[in-house]
């Protein structure tokens, strides 16, 4: 087997082994809590990652994307949530056909959302399993709790939709200053489920599923009586951002960006992996929890201070590092960089094993 250090550069790498114990870390939590995964492919995109996920005990996916859905599910990966307050009507057709082959779930964040999807699905034999979203405080998609029983006994009327989950995503988390501030989000986010789910109840509409997620989370939230899912995304790989906020150390990160030196100054040196490798993320939510722009494995000495699309710039007061030598660099936010290249070269103790493809690389309608 040939070592990652004959790849050219920039590369994107996974280390299996990491990517192995992160997910039966996820897989250990769900099942000594009693509850199902349903993890969230928009980190990696790949049919392969999903198919372990699945293998290691996965209840089904959870995709951002229509087009995410649609290659998942032309590789047998059937059951899934589509977490995206979908409206638009060509999208919806799209969705309609879906739902033929696979067990599919559209979030709701409206009544005027709902009414367009009920609309849509007019002629199909069964209705369209639908959950609400709810706001636990990222304030980006989602109903208020006050707002939940209108928005659900409204979609009890309506022949073709079939209400039974309620969810959210505390992204909010990943503003956190401290693991104490995320375990009270994990709380709060759980509680706004729990609570929207019993005032549903109350009103004789039964919640079967109360699904939370956010990898800084997911752990704290797991362990609350009433929540039946996680769906942790970046959990699979890890990155400086979870890394920033305490949630993980370096050690968990399986995906990293092989990148050579091609230059060196007295001061700096200039790397083969800018904006188009790494990303310009420090951060998540506004919340700049990083030093730089990704950590260079074993060479703490340098900062890499800045990107242009093409170059990364590492600065440095000491370091041994010359032309041509190679560096493998945690990025800042592995979800946008898995994004950025069409396949991950896979290896164990940095032997290469295996080329997946980032099957849904792009895709975004």
């Amino acid at each position: 087997m040939k070592s990652i250090q004959t790849l050219d550069t920039p590369t994107l790498l996974l280390d299996l082994n990491k990517l192995d114990q992160n997910l039966n870390d996820i897989r250990d939590i769900a099942n000594k809590n009693g509850i199902k995964w349903r993890p969230h492919i928009k980190t990696h995109k790949s049919i392969n990652i999903a198919r372990m996920q699945i293998e290691k005990g996965a209840c089904g996916i959870t995709v951002a994307k229509l087009e995410e859905a649609e290659i998942m599910a032309a590789a047998n990966i059937t059951n899934i949530l589509v977490a995206y307050p979908i409206a638009k009507p060509q999208k919806l057709e799209r969705l309609k056909t879906l739902t033929s082959t696979s067990q599919i779930t559209l979030a709701i964040d409206s009544i005027e959302q709902a009414e367009i999807v009920n609309d849509i699905f007019k002629g199909t034999i069964n209705p369209l399993e639908v959950w609400i979203k709810v706001n636990s405080g990222l304030n980006r998609c989602g109903v208020e709790i006050e707002e939940i029983t209108e928005l659900a006994t409204t979609i009890q009327t309506m022949q073709h939709l079939s209400l039974t989950g309620i969810f959210t995503h505390a992204g909010h988390s990943y503003a956190a200053t401290s693991l104490e501030q995320i375990e009270n989000i994990a709380h709060e986010e759980a509680y706004s489920v729990i609570r929207s789910a019993e005032l549903c109840e109350q009103l004789g509409i039964p919640i079967k599923h109360r699904s939370v997620g956010s990898t800084p989370t997911f752990k704290y939230a797991a362990s609350i009586k009433g929540i039946t899912e996680i769906r942790p995304g970046n959990a699979a790989f890890y990155d400086m951002c979870q890394v920033g906020l305490g949630v993980t150390n370096p050690s968990q990160c399986a995906l990293t960006v092989l990148a050579s030196v091609v230059s060196k100054k007295k001061d700096r040196i200039i790397l083969d992996a800018g904006s188009k490798a790494l990303s310009l993320d420090q951060g998540a939510h506004g919340n700049k929890s990083v030093v730089g722009y990704g950590k260079v494995k074993n060479h703490p000495e340098i900062i890499i201070e800045r990107l242009s699309e093409e170059h990364g710039v590492g600065v440095f007061k000491e370091t041994t590092l010359k032309m041509n030598d190679t560096v493998e660099i945690i990025p800042n936010h592995a979800c946008v960089v898995a994004n950025l290249f069409y396949e991950y070269v896979v290896h164990r103790h940095e032997k290469i094993v295996a080329k997946w493809k980032v099957d849904a690389r792009g895709m975004m309608k």
